[in-house]
């Protein structure tokens, strides 16, 4: 984890990050203090320095310790540990570093700072809570609807940094560029898979610290060779193929911003080769079966197994053959002399004692000495003169431990077994360091191509998030907006509204459109709106929901809606409820206007801001003339953005906002009652429902009649009522529901070596004879089908392969898929499924299934894909290939007629 340190500059905040591992740093100035909270709340640090360029009071507002007017930002710090420093922010900072982590003043750190000129500004806390990119309780949480439940750990990680820290126009372009490739994507894809780092500590995706440390410290074993080869070979295998090459190129520049390493494509390509050939030369791979465990039916296996499993199966045997042979002759030599030392003694208890309950005898393994003896209960050598064994039981002495203390009244040896275990522990030992040797030499080649190695590992991850944000986007029926690059210069003026924002068929983020309804609006923006609405009429949901589709879209990501055109903002803004705040002294109106301080001093022409319900902590008056001058201020800027009020006294200030719209949240009045549409209209709405949203939450009849009463004797006369206003009703009404009370948001729902390549071979051939017969089959029935039924396109079967560590391409999400599992066993399943990723990760869950392949094709329709199954079911069998699922062709009376496959035409 970095060392940060937290600065004060002309241009704001400024936070530095070093990572002592890597021996780099980078700073990022100009941040508000919100922003600054932020990142202190989500980023994880090994020890925080605070620089005295903080103390400096430019406000006069001391009490907040020694910060000054950094109240948030004292608040966020006073329960961590710190460590004061002064000095040039970055060089003392690297100074604090060397001497933390005691290295040597020459060590020099490289600058890996990726420019933020022209990234908008990150998120505020208030944003990042109030849209849940920072889950918070009561938020519908915005990251977990990006992507699907089975994706963690790292991906979710990186998704939510780039919420927080929008990119620039051009990484986001490339992001959505990616995004939209995926979503097109036929081929399978690198299974990228991702173990969250808080359940293990070294994932897949290894943390950049971690791996470069066990390379520099020459401590990684072959579990975590075997890991970097996955990463690079996961690379390597999106080079392959063109669909997905393009993808990966896509990926540089992202993987830059994210690492801060600039590295060439070529590369990166070349270089990942290079990393999987030197491991692969090495290290002994999972699938390979040449280092067996020296076994004997008189030894005890454990024994064996605890000595040899620590070194066997790390490097090839070709790189220790002469240990190894030396190993096996220990070994043998061993089982030999305890076979000869014990088994005459054991037989002859087993022949003449043990029948009669005397004393009992065997060959034991006893771990703490990591010994093979012989242990006999009431055992007494003395009363076997003159039997057979007699000379073996002479040989045998007590057991002694490693300090030459007798181990106990049962445990015996001999000279002869003691020589041979001594002889197969030095043996093994020296196997055991010529292996560490090795995985030694290799880490030190490997340490000169870190950054290659932590730029793919980094790489996959955003692989990993995109394509799983891609599936989960298709699936809820998101679509890729058109998002708008910002004018090069400031001084450009938009051309007819191009820099506004219009979004379709907008729906709340948390709704699952595919699963069920929500009422949807169409928010076309070209200016500031003025917003009123009924309480519970959807004003706080309007805002967070435009706020997550902008910051989705200026993020490269998809959005929830039918279509979208959304700028690239410089920073997004969506201020909601405020709470007093006790330990800073400040009342929630004051926390409210520090926020709003902080909203405007940071608002461009690029910006959006969403305020809702403004200055509702202060009384009305001059709540309503505040509110009215900060929309006169917004308005001048030329922001896009919303304010939201029940302050309806505003549209009778004098207001110089010549561009702001009035907008306003629907009602109608259905059985005597006024309800709200949750849709978007032009002009205002004075209903508040106020006394039927007080009935709705429970408070007692005569409260409500008794305010009603107040209400129309005081304001009746002022024309206000919802009923009898005219403007209300021409402006905030529209068609009944049919009747229904509310919309329905959601619907319930060697030899060795010899034998494994014979075995991938005749894996292949079986793939290519399975995938020749399933196009032959399915290819004549839909032929019959074009001919009978007439459809205007012959559907055509394209097979695509998923290899045993890939998955369905996001593509497959909602189509219809016929798909053939080839088990390790060379039996076959057929199946269909609208989920083929769901079905591919269920069936390699069961045990032994793990690197089961798949074949698949799309068809237009799930009917179709119930009789191609039922008919490979019932047709296949016919052609010599073993099923386990023969049966499930019974279920429907198709295909069971036999085919004659050299009449059909593959296609």
């Amino acid at each position: 984890m970095p060392v940060v340190g937290i600065s004060r500059s002309a241009r704001g905040y400024c936070i530095n990050s070093v990572l002592e591992t890597m021996k780099t740093y980078s700073s990022e100035d100009g941040l508000t203090e919100e922003a600054l909270v932020t990142k202190l709340r989500t980023c994880r640090y090994h020890h925080l320095f605070l620089h005295t360029s903080l103390r400096h009071n430019s406000s006069g507002t001391c009490r907040w310790g020694e910060f000054g007017e950094g109240g948030l930002l004292w608040g966020e710090c006073a329960a961590r540990h710190f460590e004061w420093f002064e000095g040039n922010p970055v060089i003392d900072l690297l100074s604090k570093v060397k001497e933390l982590y005691g290295l040597d003043g020459e060590v020099t750190f490289r600058n890996v700072t990726v420019s933020s000129e022209n990234r908008p500004r990150p998120l505020t806390l208030g944003t990042a809570t109030q849209i849940g990119a920072i889950p918070t309780e009561g938020i519908p949480c915005l990251l977990k609807v990006l992507l699907p439940s089975n994706c963690t750990g790292l991906p979710v990680i990186y998704v939510r940094d780039l919420l927080l820290n929008p990119p620039a126009y051009e990484i986001a372009s490339k992001i959505q560029a990616t995004c939209k490739l995926m979503s097109n994507v036929t081929c399978s894809i690198p299974e990228f898979t991702c173990v969250s780092p808080a359940k293990c500590l070294t994932p897949k995706f290894l943390f950049v610290e971690q791996l470069v440390k066990l390379l520099e410290l020459r401590e990684a074993n072959h579990i975590e060779f075997c890991r970097i080869k996955n990463v690079v070979d996961e690379v390597l295998h999106m080079h392959k193929y063109s669909e997905l090459n393009e993808i990966l190129k896509l990926l540089m520049d992202p993987t830059w911003v994210a690492t801060g390493l600039k590295i060439d494509f070529e590369t990166l390509i070349n270089e990942c080769k290079w990393a999987s050939d030197k491991i692969g030369e090495m290290i002994s791979l999972d699938d390979e079966s040449d280092q067996k465990i020296s076994f004997s039916s008189i030894v005890p296996k454990d024994f064996f197994e605890d000595m040899e499993s620590s070194w066997k199966g790390r490097v090839k045997k070709i790189h220790i053959q002469e240990e190894f042979a030396e190993v096996e002759r220990a070994a043998k030599a061993l089982t030999l002399t305890v076979t000869e030392a014990f088994m005459p003694i054991i037989t002859r208890i087993k022949a003449i004692a043990a029948p009669l309950g005397g004393p009992k005898g065997e060959i034991l393994y006893a771990r703490e000495h990591e010994a093979i003896w012989f242990k006999g209960k009431r055992f007494s050598p003395a009363v076997w003169a003159g039997t057979p064994g007699e000379e073996q039981i002479k040989h045998l002495k007590p057991a002694l431990d490693s300090k030459g203390r007798k181990v106990g009244e049962e445990w015996f040896t001999t000279m002869r077994v003691e020589d041979a275990l001594t002889r197969y522990h030095e043996v093994g030992a020296k196997a055991k360091a010529r292996v560490l040797e090795l995985l030694k030499e290799l880490a030190s080649e490997l340490q000169a191509n870190t950054n290659i190695l932590v730029f793919a590992s980094m790489l996959l991850v955003i692989a990993k998030a995109l394509f799983s944000h891609v599936s989960e986007g298709r699936r809820r029926k998101w679509v890729f907006p058109t998002l708008v690059e910002p004018p090069r210069l400031k001084d450009v003026k938009p051309l007819n509204g191009a820099y506004g924002m219009r979004l379709v068929g907008l729906s709340p983020y948390w709704f699952d459109v595919a699963e069920g309804s929500a009422v949807n609006n169409t928010v076309d923006m070209q200016s500031l709106f003025l917003l009123t609405g009924p309480n519970g009429g959807g004003k706080s949901s309007l805002l967070r929901s435009i706020c997550a589709a902008a910051l989705l879209g200026t993020c490269g990501f998809m959005v929830p809606a039918e279509s979208a055109l959304i700028p690239h903002f410089d920073s997004i803004m969506l201020h909601m409820k405020s709470y007093d705040s006790p330990a800073d002294g400040k009342s929630s109106f004051q926390v409210e206007m520090s926020e709003i301080r902080s909203i405007v001093s940071a608002t461009s022409k690029r910006s959006l801001v969403l305020i809702d319900e403004i200055c509702r902590g202060t009384e009305t008056a001059k709540g309503t003339c505040i509110a009215g001058s900060i929309v006169e201020t917004l308005d001048k800027i030329g922001c896009l953005g919303i304010v939201s009020t029940h302050l309806h006294g505003i549209f009778s200030l004098p207001l110089n906002a010549k561009n702001t719209v009035f907008k306003a949240m629907g009602t109608v009045y259905v059985n005597g009652q006024t309800k709200p549409t949750w849709k978007l209209l032009d002009g205002i709405c004075r209903e508040s429902l106020a006394f039927e949203t007080a009935k709705r939450e429970g408070i007692s009849e005569t409260i409500i009649k008794r305010a009603e009463e107040i209400y129309n004797s005081v304001f009746a006369k002022e024309g206000l009522s919802g009923e009898n206003d005219t403007e209300l009703q021409h402006l905030c009404s529209y068609a009944s529901l049919n009747g229904s009370d509310r919309p329905h948001f959601q619907s319930n729902t060697s030899r060795e070596d010899s034998e494994r390549i014979r075995s991938i071979n005749r894996m292949e051939l079986l793939q290519k004879e399975v995938e020749t017969a399933v196009t032959m089959i399915c290819q004549r029935m839909l032929i019959e089908l074009y001919r009978k039924e007439k459809t205007s396109e012959l559907t055509e079967i394209c097979c695509v392969p998923i290899g045993a560590r890939e998955q369905p391409p996001p593509s497959t999400v909602g189509a219809s898929c016929v798909y053939v599992m080839l088990r390790p066993d060379k039996k076959l399943y057929v199946g269909q499924t609208d989920d083929l990723e769901g079905r591919v990760r269920t069936h390699r869950s069961k045990e032994g299934m793990q690197k089961a392949s798949f074949l698949y094709f799309t068809v237009p329709g799930k009917s179709l894909a119930c009789q191609l199954e039922t008919l490979l079911i019932n047709q296949l069998p016919n052609q010599e290939f073993h099923l386990t699922n023969v049966a499930d062709g019974k279920h429907r009376n198709f295909g069971t007629s036999s085919l004659s496959l050299e009449s059909v035409t593959a296609c």
